[in-house]
């Protein structure tokens, strides 16, 4: 297959336009550790180790992209008439065998980093690992049975950002939830929009979202709430004191949160086509979103 020869492709089938959905709760985590340590609460951080844990969420991501395209297409469910991104095997650019094992790789040296983690850091990483693994080799099954949001939320809107901190302090700090919890709500909306836009080709393949068992208007109503919910939870996290007042800098984003809470609520059974980019859309606010809430965090230690 020609694709495969072509360097291109073999980044654009591992889907590198979502990397937002695992750097940016790594970002948060990496940044709110900056800021606990500038202000006294926590001592003896290891910088180094919290750029591995970035890389390494990317890359179990990447991993989790490229196996689930694999498994997405033997399934029925990615096919030539569905929108969105570009799905190389489905134009016959890669053989779907060549995509798995491309994930397969690409997770073994997730795998590998995290066992260097593990081996410097302690136990806990065994935890985050496992989530990783799961995440990248079977989400396509907590997907097809509507369990897909919920495990992204885990392994996504919480996980990575409590494992960053944790190789950086080698503590759990739990107060990392609440601050990466915004972050991870929006990356849950990212695969909501997917789905809502998906739902008649996942009804024909035979499996079951989320978003199917809401039905399109009830998809419009998560989907809003979980946007809206994700600038409430700043709020509470700066009225309790665990993040700092400037963070309300992320209020900046809002007015693109607004533009694509409208644009889904513009969606109907019979033309989901207009949102049909709507996931990509999500992923930029979770960019815009994330930068500001982790420039804050940094901003913040010096007024």
């Amino acid at each position: 297959m020609d694709g495969e020869g072509k360097v291109i492709n073999w980044i654009k089938v591992a889907h590198p336009w979502a990397i937002p959905a695992s750097a940016s709760p790594a970002l948060i985590g990496f940044t709110y550790v900056f800021y606990l340590s500038q202000t006294g609460d926590i001592e003896g951080m290891n910088w180094n180790f919290g750029l591995l844990g970035i890389l390494g969420a990317i890359i179990f991501h990447l991993a989790g992209n490229l196996i689930s395209e694999y498994h997405d297409y033997v399934s029925g469910v990615d096919i030539k008439e569905k929108t969105g991104p570009e799905r190389l095997i489905v134009q016959g650019l890669f053989k779907p065998k060549t995509v798995l094992y491309y994930g397969y790789v690409v997770l073994t040296i997730g795998v590998l980093l995290g066992i260097y983690l593990l081996v410097n850091t302690g136990l806990p990483m065994l935890a985050f690992g496992f989530i990783g693994i799961i995440s990248s080799t079977l989400y396509h099954r907590f997907k097809y049975v509507a369990l897909g949001d919920l495990v992204i939320f885990i392994s996504y809107g919480m996980a990575i950002a409590l494992g960053v901190a944790y190789v950086m302090t080698r503590h759990m700090i739990w107060s990392t939830l609440l601050v990466v919890a915004p972050t991870g709500l929006l990356v849950v909306a990212i695969l909501h929009a997917n789905n809502t836009r998906d739902m008649l080709q996942d009804k024909a393949a035979g499996i079951r979202t989320q978003a199917m068992r809401l039905g399109v208007e009830g998809s419009q109503v998560v989907y809003q709430t979980l946007l809206l919910l994700a600038y409430l939870l700043v709020a509470v996290a700066v009225l309790l004191g665990i993040l700092a007042p400037l963070t309300f800098v992320t209020l900046l984003s809002f007015p693109l949160a607004m533009r694509n809470i409208k644009l889904m609520k513009r969606a109907t059974l019979e033309d989901l086509g207009i949102i049909r980019f709507l996931d990509t859309d999500t992923a930029k606010l979770v960019l815009l979103f994330s930068l500001l809430l982790a420039v804050a965090n940094i901003v913040a230690t010096f007024l």
